[in-house]
């Protein structure tokens, strides 16, 4: 792996210049977690912080945009959309060797196992819920008023991300995938109907990216906005439905077999229909396609992640694990096909 630690001899006159608020850096911790844009806890005299930069190394075309990240939650930030408070975007890359960003550093509970092993079966019921409202207020924000009118291109989004995402793919392929030449054959002839629907939605919407209260079934921020924009709200509800398909062993680990109803977690079918209920929905149409789709898109984010990773710029010690289970989303999105 590519060592991408902080340079805190760069960036500590940085900060004192453009945060003097900031204080002194008394300590950086990189997360492990994080496939993306690498992600270094800032202990400082005034308190904790959260730096967020670019990999080093050579990057797809209009990947780890993280001075997109930085306008959208700058953006929600008196949203009911829970999101962490931008404090300043760095956009020369001379400082520390790529564009990077510091906002604040929200204490609490993150979930790994979307069966919520921790929590007893009341708790689970309310997580879920309250993850069910935070994607409804997200789909629901006026993107006018917010100043995020110009932050996608309207109109035809499945077309658009088949396409992008056919071409990232591609351009990280290291094997042949047969499921995905045929997913990508597949996609194009199978579009729903455009019915118009635009909404800002976050792209990588999991129950491991939100940060919830430490004591309170209540979220306290929404992370990982680098794949955010305009585009379609059933993509984002239909990615985060692939847990509930996903087996529980997987390094991305879903539901799977396990007794959603014992548990307290709701169907996934049930999931969906709290969700229109909120946003006013009779049902959703088409919803095999949204989740083709979703597993196809997923499984070309973690093709980048393992090219990433042969080529010696990943963010994870776990990037080829995650690289391994493209082909096994693939398949999934195939058997949802045939």
């Amino acid at each position: 792996m590519l060592e991408d630690q902080l340079d805190l001899a760069a960036l500590q006159p940085y900060l004192s210049l453009h945060l003097p608020q900031v204080g002194r850096v008394q300590q950086l911790e990189k997360f492990s977690d994080g496939q993306s844009n690498p992600t270094y806890l800032l202990t400082a005299t005034s308190g904790q912080y959260v730096l967020r930069r670019q990999p080093p190394g050579e990057l797809l075309k209009s990947a780890h945009a993280v001075d997109r990240e930085f306008r959208v939650i700058h953006a929600l930030r008196d949203s009911e959309v829970p999101v962490a408070r931008a404090l300043h975007l760095c956009e020369d890359r001379g400082i520390i060797g790529s564009m990077f960003y510091l906002m604040s550093y929200e204490p609490g509970r993150i979930f790994w196992d979307p069966c919520l092993p921790e929590l007893d079966k009341a708790e689970r019921g309310e997580i879920y819920s309250e993850m069910n409202r935070v994607l409804a207020a997200l789909h629901d924000v006026d993107v006018e008023a917010v100043g995020l009118g110009d932050f996608g291109r309207p109109g035809s989004y499945f077309e658009r991300q088949v396409s992008r995402w056919s071409r990232q793919y591609r351009a990280s392929e290291i094997e042949p995938i047969p499921a995905m030449d045929r997913l990508i054959e597949w996609l194009p002839q199978n579009l729903p109907q455009d019915d118009g629907m635009v909404s800002l939605i976050h792209g990588d919407f999991r129950i491991d990216n939100i940060v919830f209260d430490a004591t309170r079934p209540r979220a306290r921020a929404l992370l990982d906005w680098e794949l955010s924009t305009l585009g379609h709200p059933y993509a984002d509800l239909a990615y985060q439905c692939m847990q509930w398909r996903m087996d529980r062993d997987c390094v991305v680990p879903g539901l799977g077999d396990s007794d959603r109803l014992a548990l307290g977690i709701p169907s996934e079918q049930d999931y969906v229909a709290e969700y229109c209920e909120r946003r006013g929905l009779a049902a959703i149409p088409d919803w095999n396609f949204y989740l083709v789709f979703g597993f196809f898109r997923f499984a070309a984010i973690l093709q980048g992640v393992l090219k990433r990773a042969v080529d010696g710029n990943a963010s994870s010690s776990k990037a080829y694990d995650y690289g391994a289970l493209a082909p096994v989303l693939a398949r999934q999105a195939l058997e949802l096909i045939d």
